[in-house]
């Protein structure tokens, strides 16, 4: 008698997860500015690689990724802070108000962390402790930011002189560093317009020529959130308290503590966001000037899928975008439409070959026609257009990602002491 085995199936390969590199984020740097540069020698819009460009795009994504970031920092706590605008409201008046009244912009910088802190006070209040909904503390606090700079303008501003009732005086001007002896040759290359070569020339000298320190310190804040949160047994609490705050709350962590460091955070960098909007951007307090932006910097978050790498990516999309569109409008802006056609294409061979999703492949594809018809047939793009391009490109970028977006758990969800038990 014979008995025949089967063998068991081998198993199947583990598929490897993709991990980015500092290599591979080098390399699609360098991809962009490529595409950057054959729209530039195909249209002649010779600013949207310019040094004078990128140091404008530069300063506009730095309060945009404050905005970001605290955004990040209360929602992987599990608080949605709607009402990060109406810190940055408060960010800009105390800033310029601390930067007056001493002499010194680093001061302002303080003093605009501080009232951003208490402006954040009011909403962990309101959504830790007594458990109002989130987003209905964030418009009040959004309404509040609005009322209390515009009675503090009438009551102080207003007495002093070269100030009113909506702005201030002048602010004493933040101290910029420049890398010596590299903005000369740079300049050069730059002004020689050779493909690619001068292209790189001005993004370098945008990036390292007339830069203000607290552009610098924003920026250094993207790594350091990025170790504290990721890196550490402080950050790791932090988060588990956005993911499953009952459980951590099984293991000893007190969730209502890291909420509410996680929310004044988020107010210490909305903050520092609003007080970089009055102090380096402008140089005075203007009301209104936060513009939207910590509605922006939320979106920011989105974008980045609640990370901080990502947060800096949509913050600097949207900073060179509206820089464009404040420099030479249409023009520039025209050339764009060039870059996104050649990327849709991009995405949509991804899509086709690598995800097997002909459907998403075939749309995405659809768009890159539509979007180099309108090319092909426009010379410029009209100014009452030109102001939207941010926000249009902020959202081709979302719906493009938004299947791939995943919020903590417990994000905006109401949580009580005790729930554990």
């Amino acid at each position: 008698m014979t008995t025949t085995t089967t063998a068991a199936p081998a198993a199947a390969p583990p598929t490897r997860k993709f991990k980015l590199t500092w290599q591979i984020l080098l390399l699609g740097l360098l991809a962009l500015l490529f595409l950057l540069s054959v729209a530039r020698v195909v249209t002649g819009a010779n600013d949207i690689t310019s040094g004078g460009a990128i140091g404008a795009a530069l300063m506009a994504a730095v309060p945009i990724g404050l905005a970001g970031l605290g955004g990040l920092w209360s929602e992987r706590a599990g608080v949605v802070n709607i009402g990060l605008e109406g810190i940055m409201i408060l960010g800009t008046w105390f800033g310029a108000w601390g930067a007056i009244v001493t002499g010194n912009a680093w001061v302002g910088v303080l003093a605009g962390l501080v009232g951003g802190v208490l402006g954040a006070a009011l909403h962990a209040v309101a959504t830790v402790t007594f458990g109002v909904d989130h987003v209905v503390s964030g418009v009040a606090l959004n309404i509040l930011g609005l009322g209390v700079t515009k009675y503090l303008s009438t009551l102080v501003f207003a007495e002093m002189s070269g100030g009113g009732d909506t702005q201030s005086p002048r602010i004493p001007a933040m101290q910029t560093v420049s890398i010596p002896g590299i903005g000369g040759p740079l300049q050069d290359l730059e002004s020689q317009r050779w493909f690619f070569i001068s292209d790189l020339a001005g993004v370098l000298r945008g990036l390292t020529q007339n830069v203000s320190l607290f552009t610098l310190l924003g920026v250094l804040l993207v790594p350091l959130t990025f170790w504290l949160l990721w890196r550490t047994a402080f950050g790791l609490r932090l988060r588990s308290v956005g993911e499953r705050p009952v459980a951590a709350e099984s293991l000893g962590v007190n969730v209502y503590f890291y909420k509410y460091v996680a929310v004044l955070a988020s107010g210490a960098f909305a903050g520092l966001g609003g007080a970089f909007l009055a102090i380096v951007a402008a140089g005075t307090y203007r009301e209104g000037q936060t513009g939207g932006r910590g509605f922006i910097g939320l979106a920011t978050v989105i974008f980045g899928n609640w990370r901080p790498g990502g947060l800096a990516a949509g913050a600097g999309l949207f900073g060179y975008t509206d820089a464009l569109q404040l420099r030479q409008g249409g023009t520039s802006v025209h050339a764009l439409l060039l870059v996104v056609a050649l990327l849709l294409v991009a995405v949509a061979i991804w899509q086709f070959v690598k995800q097997q999703r002909s459907r998403a492949a075939l749309l995405t594809g659809i768009a890159a026609i539509a979007v180099l018809v309108v090319f092909a047939v426009t010379d410029t793009i009209p100014e009452q257009f030109t102001s939207f391009t941010p926000h249009l490109t902020t959202l081709l970028v979302l719906s493009l990602a938004s299947q791939r977006l995943r919020m903590p758990a417990a994000d905006g969800l109401p949580y009580r002491r005790g729930q554990a038990k």
